[in-house]
């Protein structure tokens, strides 16, 4: 009897096992919510041959919408260094509204420069939100210009240490597995998003209004829209292939507080010297 029943635990202790390895060997490898992250950029491909192709009965309106050129100065990263002021806001007009992020200089200095660049200049207008992943996080800075994805995608800067959980709201410069691989990608965060902060994403800024709007933000096509593809051929590829996606109208920095220029004063009269008698 006691043989038995030593046989039958060991037989329940061995199935336990096996369902332990089981349940192991089906985890996946990949969580299904990435770290955000930026692809290398695919090269670029020769343009095909248009084709006559009819319009559809409802043309979305990001696809009649003529983008304006690009600021010439965003042609050369390298000379764009203004140094960002110690706070600073940027407005985001977007397709749905519009959010205004604050900016910290002190929690991530190098990311702070770049983010002031791009929006002083212009890079982030037309931009799709090409990545929105619900309950995680949405991601934008790749440009709708082709040529422009093509000197700032390895326009990078050095990374800065992470003195800021990412919590909901606060905006984060995405980056390869590589040190120092930051370049024009930013992300929001939807929620806490605490695990990310030991693989170094370093937030620099946090939406104060409109948070509402952020998470409005067309999150159909999850991570479908190809990095690759959108570093290549630009909005062309967004707008023909996902043209319901959000994106950027404009983004400007707000003029800060008592930056207003002094008005004109008039000029003291003169006291008239009375006449000597």
């Amino acid at each position: 009897m006691t043989v038995r029943r030593s046989i039958a635990t060991l037989t329940f202790s061995a199935l336990v096992a096996a369902a332990a390895v089981t349940a192991f060997a089906q985890t996946p490898a990949k969580p299904a919510t990435a770290a955000p992250a930026q692809a290398k950029p695919a090269p670029a491909k020769p343009a095909a041959t248009p084709t006559t192709q009819k319009p559809a009965t409802a043309k979305p309106a990001t696809a009649t919408a003529k983008p304006a050129p690009p600021n010439p100065a965003l042609r050369t990263p390298a000379k764009l260094k203004d140094v960002a002021p110690a706070t600073f806001r940027a407005n985001f007009e977007t397709s749905i509204g519009v959010f205004v992020i604050e900016v910290t200089r002190a929690w991530a200095p190098m990311g702070a420069d770049r983010f002031y660049n791009l929006v002083k200049y212009g890079y982030f207008d037309g931009n799709r939100f090409f990545r929105v992943i619900p309950n995680f996080m949405v991601q934008f800075g790749i440009n709708g210009d082709p040529k422009l994805n093509a000197v700032w995608s390895e326009a990078n800067i050095a990374d800065d240490p992470v003195t800021q959980s990412n919590k909901r709201g606060f905006v984060t410069f995405a980056k390869r597995a590589l040190p120092n691989s930051r370049s024009t990608q930013v992300f929001i965060n939807f929620r806490d998003n605490a695990g990310l902060d030991p693989q170094g994403f370093a937030p620099f800024g946090q939406v104060v209004s409109g948070m509402e709007i952020v998470d409005k933000i067309n999150a159909e096509h999850h991570e479908t829209p190809e990095q690759g593809l959108i570093q290549s051929q630009g909005n062309a590829y967004l707008m023909k292939q996902f043209p319901r996606l959000d994106f950027i109208k404009k983004a400007s920095l707000e003029k800060a507080a008592g930056t207003a220029p002094p008005a004109k004063q008039t000029p003291a009269v003169k006291p008239v010297t009375p006449a000597k008698k």
